[in-house]
């Protein structure tokens, strides 16, 4: 059996390797140049790492990811450390995520209490000016409750304005949860994300975070490179143009090189194929799929990243800040700084600085309009908030990064909407970043998605 899988990014990648296994024969073709989807990473003259061109870390709790590595035999090159985290109000910077042993550096035991993230949340939050007693209190309960509980069902079916308002009190709601939800999906949507999607984030996060040896790009070519060993076909720099039913049972899949001024197209059958990419570029390499289908694909929301990462000769948070939470009222132009070698060291990056000034917005927002230049000219001056110092020469090299499909937006019930792997058209399948639902998009959850769509596809 012939299978195609259309994008080798984790999910792509993984039921590779899956089918592969079980005897099948795969080839995937993947637009860019190299695997790895929205984690790939780029490198820059001197630099012994690559760096994620939007921004990417596991977490100790990524059990889908560490399973991957141990079964590659790679589990060694995945490193985890405990940077911190911080958020923004009234002109100051608090460490509101953390672990225990933070607190009590003599005592590293107490992380391996339950709930050990929750109690260190409460006790971070006491030292947060902007709330009472009381409030810290309800904070340090609503975490541990949605640590505990499973229920998420019940948690989609209320918006997370309605239960966060009610459960964490309108002080509490105002200062911590609504910055957040609206940094995230923005002021016309954020009253319209269901709980489920906050409950995933605390559920499954934790203070300790990973990154790869060398970079996730270097993950993902150890992927790649197993894919390749097992059997499997990779096609770099090609772009699937359609795929047709071809009256036999069969699938016809059709690819150019991609590129301006590739017309040649190339048609070759399979008996399966599997698409990872976007709901609305799925809708347009299908169009023959039923109405209601393809109906269900456009009607998945979602949002755009856009990133600027830039090179400094020097650090900009000088207290060693990893991640910066930026509500919107504050003024900033962006949602997070990531300093990423606050966390990663700079020795890997010839000694230079790297941060990440990024942001999800509609593809409509100007920033997806802008030229590099402009949104550079946006960006930049705010980075001296963080350091009364900074001097734009300090900036030896930025990078602008834009992605359409970056964040699905769930809404109320969600899970209703979400149009099965198993299209209604036998023997195709679609698995996207909409699917891991109602986990948060990241690549152990895309993981996880192509183990169970490389099942599915063999139960077929």
């Amino acid at each position: 059996m012939r299978i195609a899988i259309v994008g080798a990014g984790a999910t792509g990648l993984t039921a590779a390797l899956d089918l592969l296994k079980a005897g099948r024969q795969v080839t995937i073709y993947e637009l860019n140049d190299r695997p790895g989807g929205l984690a790939a990473g780029f490198k820059a003259p001197g630099w012994d790492w690559s760096l994620e061109k939007f921004y990417h870390h596991w977490f100790a709790s990524d059990s889908d990811a560490l399973k991957l590595g141990e079964e590659l035999g790679i589990r060694d090159r995945m490193i985890f450390n405990r940077p911190v985290t911080v958020v923004y109000y009234e002109g100051r910077f608090y460490q509101l995520d953390g672990a225990l042993s933070t607190l009590f550096p003599k005592l590293p035991w107490l992380d391996k209490l339950p709930l050990s993230g929750s109690l260190a949340r409460g006790l971070l939050a006491l030292k947060f000016p902007a709330l009472s007693f009381l409030d810290t209190v309800r904070y340090g309960l609503l975490g541990i409750y949605l640590v505990l509980t499973t229920n998420w069902r019940s948690l989609e079916k209320v918006t997370a304005h309605e239960w966060l308002s009610r459960w964490a009190g309108k002080r509490g709601y105002q200062v911590l949860w609504e910055p957040l939800l609206v940094g995230k999906f923005g002021e016309e949507l954020y009253r319209e994300v269901n709980m489920a999607w906050m409950w995933a984030r605390i559920k499954a996060r934790t203070p300790r975070l990973g990154t790869f040896v060398g970079g996730f790009q270097a993950f993902f070519d150890s992927v790649a490179a197993a894919v390749q060993q097992a059997g499997g076909e990779l096609r770099y720099s090609t772009r699937v143009v359609a795929i047709e039913q071809a009256g036999n049972g069969k699938w016809t899949v059709a690819s150019s090189a991609a590129g301006a001024g590739s017309n040649t197209s190339v048609r070759e059958e399979y008996d399966r194929v599997l698409v990872t990419t976007s709901p609305r570029l799925m809708s347009r390499l299908a169009p023959q799929l039923p109405a209601d289908y393809l109906g269900s694909l456009q009607n998945l929301k979602s949002l755009g990243a856009v990133v600027m990462v830039a090179a400094l000769d020097r650090q900009l948070s000088t207290q060693g800040f990893y991640w910066h939470n930026l509500p919107k009222s504050s003024g900033f132009p962006f949602l997070a700084m990531c300093e990423h070698t606050n966390f990663v060291s700079s020795e890997h990056f010839g000694g230079q600085h790297l941060i990440y000034c990024g942001d999800y917005v509609s593809t409509s927002h100007p920033y997806f309009m802008m030229t590099d230049d402009e949104l550079r000219q946006v960006y930049l001056p705010s980075l001296k908030r963080f350091n009364a110092d900074f001097d734009p020469a300090w900036v030896k090299q930025t990078w602008i990064f834009r992605e359409p499909y970056a964040q699905p937006v769930p809404f109320v019930d969600h899970s209703r909407h979400i149009p099965p792997t198993r299209t209604p058209l036998r023997g195709l399948f679609f698995a996207s970043m909409s699917h891991v639902y109602p986990w948060d998009r990241g690549t152990n959850f895309a993981i996880r998605l192509g183990r169970e769509v490389a099942a599915e596809m063999l139960r077929d």
